[in-house]
Formats: structure tokens, C-alpha cells, sequence
């Protein structure tokens, strides 16, 4: 060990290989501890980049291992024990890492925690990571230096707020610390290993308690042949938060515990310049593996006009797979997305629909490499449980396939009364398994809700086909029931967003109460034009499609561009858009009468 702190570590700027002598091992290790120990003996490791991509730190697995310990022992030394928790904002790079990675080494929990976005503002985001603090409980917070305001603040708040003792201060001082040699405690399968906040987590946040064993079991599944399928030389590219479960897991864990090299870019650049990812998967040989929520790939394919030359710029060929998850896949993206960069070299196959969720600790289910986008066109009547209006056409939505379960996974399609459904109807997905959450941190109540004789009711909606493959139609606590009918909002949102002049995540739509106690549809939609008249005209266009669905009118209201809430992974905050609208903190847009 050394007393050099994380940003001092000499490293010429030459990114990690994707070749290593070293054997490569499928997380098949009993902790987390044994799988970096193991990665660290390689040349592997990450690689991050600045907004235009241009490398600025290559980190090898052994460094991080180093840096790791050093940690460790600072922890230790300032008295964390097992089984504390340690917060921390999820920053991408070499400072989180080693900070999540040492506190693993010194038996403690790390929460990772989300960095501020621009929805919300500063305050917003002070609220938030105080409730969080409270659900943890941690005995130190760190943040980087530049929010060095903002985290003392929340550590503050939360502290007057619940009479804790929570030290709260920018990593930059720990890492300042000198290094006390001192002995590392042993970690065990059935130990803890971190918290996970899913992403909708704001007021009543559930921390996701996964354990070494859980994490390696869905990791040695992400790498397996009739999964992800991982060859010696591939390597990854990755945008995607490590405060949420699909970054944190997917591409920061999974990538040590099966030594994969990848290179980053921080999820704001990618925000700011989408196109510098696949600048990155094109530049950097060798680039097979990439993730992303539709709405990466949509933004992507939206940001490419008639005049860019897409074979010059890109070269996406050697992208085997091109993973999508963390929200319903929208066939339609990913047909726009082949359409724009098949000349660039993209292949339709290589798309990787996948279906989890942090409480399963990542995958449930995985489509094997090569099938592609497939779907199955259902009837609206059957997606919400209704009988066939025979006086009406035929309208069906196109539902994904998001593949077949990971290592020890099963699946099963259940009604409300607990019954298993058979091939092709629709009910709740439970899945079981070795990965399932231990349990949510400190709430017994909602954990047994949700955890029933080691099943686990995900809480969404959809059906399996006579091979086995799932397809995902909605979660069941957004349904809209309109005189005892229900409607998907995914199903008006997606109707209104073909309409001219809308992108995806421009309209939210959610039931409302209405005075007389009946139920009814509320859609918000962002309104970018200014003129009176054709706000007027754009209002009537929408109401008269969302009439069309339902058969009813609803309340349509028509709000400033950025306005409606997205959680931490970026998508669509349905619930979250409500209480805003009810609040008044959302102000539609007044219309003349």
C-alpha cells in the first residue's frame, strides 16, 4: 500500500487492452472482493473521457484494486466498521470507483447516490439526497469537490432533520489522508455488498440490500453463451449513470467481475453531445458491447440530419451488442435508429433487449445475441383486460421481446390471486432466484409486500410465449381505468407522439380524480410553439386523439418544453409529473378561450 492519493497514480495515456493473458473468468467467485483481487492480476481496466472523448485516465483493474485498499484502510481508520454504510455521489471515475470498491474492502455498505441533473433545481436535489441519507442511515457521506455545497447542505438537513451523526465532506479530503496499514475484514457470500436506490426512489426511497452472492450469480449470467456471450476480445463503451442499477451493475461491476476493458464518458457529456458515444464505439477498436434506454438510441438517430454523411463519420460494424433496457423498448426507436446508421455499418441483430430490475439486482431476463429486435402485435383489448368492441377495428401495439431468463432465473406470469398463467396471457411477472434482493434496507413491510416465499412480484406486466421468451407490456400501478376499462399510458402517449412536432418523452399521461370521484385521464404535453392561435389548434389535435382512445375526453394541458420530471436514469416520472401538476408546480401554458 501507498499513501498516494487516486489522482495522483502516474498513467501514461494509453488505454487498457482488450486482450489479457489472463484468463477470463464468467464472476464465478464467491464475493465481489474475490472478483476484483482476481481482475487486478490482468492489464484490463477503465478508461474515461472527456465530453469530446479524447482519453484522460486509463485506470487498470490492479490500480484500482491498490487505490481500493488504500481506502479500505483510511475507512478503517477513521473507525468505519462492518456492516456501516457508506454514502457517496455516484461521479464517473476513478475517484467513485476506488471509493465504492474500498469501502467493499472494509466490510461497509456503499449507497451510491445521484449527481444534481438539470430538472428540479439545487434545492430539489438538497431533498433528495436527505431523504436518501435517512433511508441509509450512513455514518459519512462523501461528494466531489465542485458540490462540495450542495452535499453539506444535505448532510445538514438530514442530521437536524432525524438527530444523526452523519459526517459529511468531498472525498478530496479522504484521499488526502495517509495510509494506516491495517487488517482488511474477510468477506462472506451472505454479507451485504452494497444499497441500490432504484431510480424512482425520491420521497419513500427503497434501498435495494444486494448481496456478494446475489451480485455474482446475475453477473456470471450477463457473460454466459446463451446470454451476453462474452468473446476474449471484447470491450464496452458505456454514458450510463453508476447510481442507477443498469450502469452500476451492468457496466461498472459486471465489467470487473468478468474483465471486460471499457471506456466512459460521464452521463452529462453524453447529454450534451449524444453522438461523442458513438464517436467512441466507432473510434475505439476493438468496441462490441454498448448499453442504453431507448431514448439514448432515439436522441442519437434524431440528432442525425439528411446532410451528415454517416458512413464518413461512423463506423459501428464491429458493435456486436448493442444492449437495450431500463424502460419499454419502443420497436419504432430502434427501427429509426438501423434506418439512420445502417450505412455506418449497424446491424439490426445486434440489438440486445433485456428485461431487470435493481431488486432482482440487474437481469432478469436477456434476448440471446443475434435475434434482435422481435415482436408480437397484440390487441389493446387484450394489453388491458378488456373484452373486444366488436364495433370498432382492430387496434394492436407492437410488444418487445426481451428474452429468456438469466443463469438460475425463473419466471413466472401470475393474476391476482397468486394463480400461474399460462403461454400468452397477460398478469404480473414474478420472477426467483439466487440474485433476488435480500431485502429493502430497514423496511420489513414493504419487503414482505413484495417478497413472498423467495418470489419477488416485480410489479409489472406481461406474458410469456411456449418457448419461454417474455415480452413486457406496462407496470400495473400506472394503468388508467376509465369506467371500468383500463388503459395503458404508454398506449396515449405513444398515439400522441405521432402526432407532428413531438419527440419521445414529450407527453406524460396519468388518471386523475375528478369531483364527482369518477376517474379520468390527464395527459401533459410540452408545447414548443408560441403562437396563440396554433397553441390552440395543437390543445384540440391532442385532445381529439387522446378522445379517440379512450372514448372519453381528458384533461389535456399543454406545458413548457423540460418541464415534465424524469428520475435519476432519465425516464418518464408518470407519478412524479402528477404530483407536480396537482401541486401547481407545474403551470400550464393559459390559452385565450
Amino acid at each position: 500500500m501507498t499513501d498516494t492519493a487516486v489522482l495522483e497514480h502516474p498513467t501514461a495515456l494509453v488505454a487498457t487492452p482488450n486482450a489479457d493473458a489472463l484468463p477470463r473468468r464468467l464472476a464465478n467467485f464467491g464475493t465481489f472482493v474475490e472478483a476484483l483481487d482476481y481482475a487486478a492480476k490482468g492489464v484490463r481496466g477503465l478508461n474515461f473521457h472527456d465530453p469530446r472523448g479524447n482519453l484522460t485516465r486509463a485506470y487498470p483493474f490492479s490500480e484500482l484494486r491498490e487505490d481500493a485498499v488504500d481506502v479500505a484502510c483510511r475507512l478503517i481508520a477513521r473507525g468505519v466498521k462492518k456492516g456501516d454504510r457508506i454514502a457517496m455521489v455516484a461521479e464517473t471515475g476513478a475517484e467513485f470507483a476506488a471509493l465504492f470498491c474500498g469501502a467493499i474492502y472494509a466490510g461497509a455498505w456503499p449507497v451510491p447516490l445521484p449527481l444534481p441533473t438539470s430538472f428540479g433545481g439545487k434545492d430539489n436535489y438538497i431533498d433528495q439526497l436527505a431523504v436518501q441519507l435517512r433511508s441509509s442511515d450512513p455514518v459519512l457521506f462523501f461528494y466531489p469537490p465542485e458540490i462540495l455545497a450542495m452535499g453539506d447542505a444535505a448532510t445538514v438537513a438530514h442530521n437536524e432533520a432525524n438527530g444523526a451523526t452523519c459526517q459529511g465532506l468531498g472525498w478530496d479530503v479522504l484521499y488526502a489522508e495517509p495510509v494506516i496499514d491495517v487488517a482488511l475484514p474477510e468477506a462472506r457470500g451472505e454479507d451485504i455488498c452494497y444499497l441500490q436506490y432504484s431510480s424512482g426512489s425520491t420521497r419513500f426511497p427503497h434501498g435495494v440490500a444486494v448481496t456478494h452472492a446475489s451480485l455474482m450469480n446475475n453477473l456470471a449470467g450477463h457473460g454466459e453463451a446463451m446470454r451476453m456471450d462474452l468473446h476474449p476480445l471484447d470491450r464496452c463503451v458505456s454514458w450510463l449513470p453508476w447510481y442507477h442499477d443498469m450502469g452500476l451493475v451492468g457496466c461498472f461491476l459486471s465489467i470487473i467481475a468478468n474483465q471486460v476493458s471499457t471506456d466512459y464518458l460521464r452521463t452529462e457529456d453524453f447529454a450534451r453531445r449524444p453522438l461523442a458515444w458513438l464517436d467512441l464505439v466507432s473510434r475505439n477498436e476493438g468496441t462490441t458491447v454498448s448499453y442504453s434506454p431507448t431514448f439514448g438510441y432515439d436522441i442519437c438517430a434524431r440528432r442525425i440530419s439528411s446532410q451528415t454523411h454517416v458512413a464518413d463519420r461512423f463506423d459501428l460494424s464491429r458493435w456486436r451488442l448493442a444492449g437495450n433496457g431500463a424502460d419499454m423498448i419502443r420497436p419504432d426507436v430502434m427501427q429509426s435508429f438501423v434506418n439512420a446508421f445502417a450505412p455506418a455499418g449497424f446491424h439490426a441483430n445486434a440489438f440486445l433487449p433485456s428485461y431487470g430490475l435493481a431488486e432482482a439486482t440487474l437481469s432478469v431476463t436477456i434476448m440471446p445475441p443475434g435475434e434482435g429486435i422481435r415482436v408480437e402485435l397484440v390487441e389493446e383489448e387484450r394489453l388491458s383486460g378488456q373484452p373486444r368492441d366488436l364495433s370498432r377495428p382492430a387496434r394492436y401495439r407492437a410488444i418487445v421481446n426481451c428474452g429468456k431468463p438469466v443463469k438460475d432465473m425463473v419466471v413466472e406470469i401470475r393474476d391476482g390471486a397468486g394463480k400461474v398463467l399460462s403461454d400468452h396471457q397477460i398478469g404480473k411477472v414474478w420472477c426467483k432466484g439466487p440474485s433476488v434482493m435480500h431485502s429493502y434496507f430497514r423496511d420489513p413491510e414493504s419487503t414482505d409486500a413484495c417478497l413472498v416465499d423467495g418470489w419477488l412480484d416485480t410489479g409489472d406486466m406481461g406474458y410469456q410465449n411456449a418457448d419461454g421468451y417474455l415480452f413486457i407490456v406496462g407496470r400495473a400501478k400506472d394503468m388508467i381505468i376509465i369506467n371500468g376499462k383500463n388503459h395503458w399510458p404508454q398506449d396515449i402517449e405513444w398515439a400522441v407522439e405521432q402526432l407532428p412536432g413531438f419527440h419521445q418523452g414529450d407527453i406524460a399521461a396519468f388518471s386523475l380524480e375528478t369531483e364527482t370521484g369518477e376517474e379520468t385521464a390527464a395527459v401533459l404535453v410540452h408545447c414548443r410553439v408560441s403562437d396563440p392561435e396554433e397553441r390552440v389548434k395543437l390543445k384540440n389535435a391532442v385532445a381529439e386523439k387522446v378522445r379517440s382512445i379512450l372514448g372519453h375526453p381528458a384533461v389535456v394541458e399543454l406545458v413548457p418544453p423540460r418541464t415534465l420530471p424524469r428520475t435519476s436514469s432519465g425516464k418518464l416520472s408518470r407519478a412524479k409529473a402528477k404530483k407536480l401538476y396537482l401541486s401547481g408546480e407545474i403551470e400550464p401554458f393559459q390559452l385565450a378561450a
